[in-house]
């Protein structure tokens, strides 16, 4: 199992390097994070956008780009186009937002020419590394489905679990976050963790799944509040993925692991043919470069 960011980015250099797509690679801290990722050995690079402005801060931070593909667009719709086009052809084995707004460069993952398709719903996956926590915690979805409806919560646990076995976790421990353990017919979340907890058992979810809901995040990631409550669970504070029932819930557990625990975090878009790295503007090149990583390791197990 891995289990902290610098054993993933090692797990990342021993296999064969991926090849990244950056659409619009005009930003500092992104090439930062490619930067770190090809002197780690994880990655080729090719960097779509304003060609003008990747050299500048390119020769700004020191990144050689002699064993670098640059390729001019005009705009960022270009640049998203022609990146995806990359990874759809085979020339790349995944993808990574630069500069652009999600929304153009999924709307691009999301055209039907490209094949990136699948049948499944596109979900976020963040990887946290908690000080307080004994090991990876993932958290789903606190980027991109509001308020999923059951089905829904059943793909973007099944795209989780993927990111998770790409890890090397097993089983995965994957915990329905709720704001009570009892089922209310008033708390759509209770219902849907109970229903998703029922399908684990009927072999929905495939082999090395554990699912237990509903349970409040205490419960999910403390054996102290576990055994003062007197809750068992193998899931009981230990859970390896939270999965939230609202985008609201997640993004505040996420900023919350960011901002107040300072934990170290990457991540990552699942549901298409390859892993897309997204990450915040906001975030940092260390942070940037953690999601490189995960995208290597998780592509490199889709190849």
């Amino acid at each position: 199992m891995i289990r902290h960011m610098k054993s993933l980015i090692e797990n990342a250099a021993k296999g064969k390097r991926m090849s990244l797509a950056v659409a619009a690679a005009e930003d500092k801290d992104v090439l930062l994070a490619v930067k770190a990722a090809i002197k780690s050995d994880l990655i080729s690079a090719q960097l779509f956008g304003d060609e003008t402005a990747i050299r500048r801060i390119a020769a700004e931070i020191e990144l050689d780009l002699q064993q670098i593909s640059i390729i001019p667009c005009d705009d960022f719709s270009i640049s998203a186009r022609k990146a995806v086009q990359a990874v759809s052809d085979r020339r790349a084995d995944f993808l990574m937002k630069g500069l652009l707004d999600t929304s153009i460069l999924l709307k691009e993952v999301l055209d039907k020419d490209f094949g990136l398709r699948t049948d499944r719903l596109l979900s976020h996956v963040m990887i946290y590394e908690p000080a307080a926590y004994h090991k990876f915690l993932l958290l789903t979805d606190g980027g991109m489905n509001i308020t999923p409806s059951l089905d829904q919560k059943q793909m973007i646990i099944t795209n989780a679990v993927e990111v998770a076995k790409a890890l090397e976790i097993s089983p995965v421990k994957v915990a329905c976050v709720t704001a009570k353990e009892k089922v209310s017919e008033k708390m759509t979340a209770t219902v849907d963790a109970a229903a998703l907890k029922e399908m684990q058992k009927q072999g929905v979810f495939g082999d090395g799944v554990v699912i237990e809901g509903p349970i409040a995040l205490d419960l999910a990631v403390s054996k102290e509040a576990c055994r003062i409550k007197g809750f068992e669970s193998p899931v009981g504070g230990d859970a390896d993925i939270l999965l939230v029932p609202t985008i609201e819930v997640g993004n505040g557990i996420g900023k919350t692991l960011t901002y107040m625990a300072q934990a170290p975090s990457a991540g990552i878009i699942m549901g298409a043919k390859v892993p897309v790295v997204l990450v915040s503007r906001a975030d940092s090149a260390e942070s940037k470069l953690y999601s490189i990583a995960l995208g290597s390791v998780i592509a490199a197990k889709m190849r």
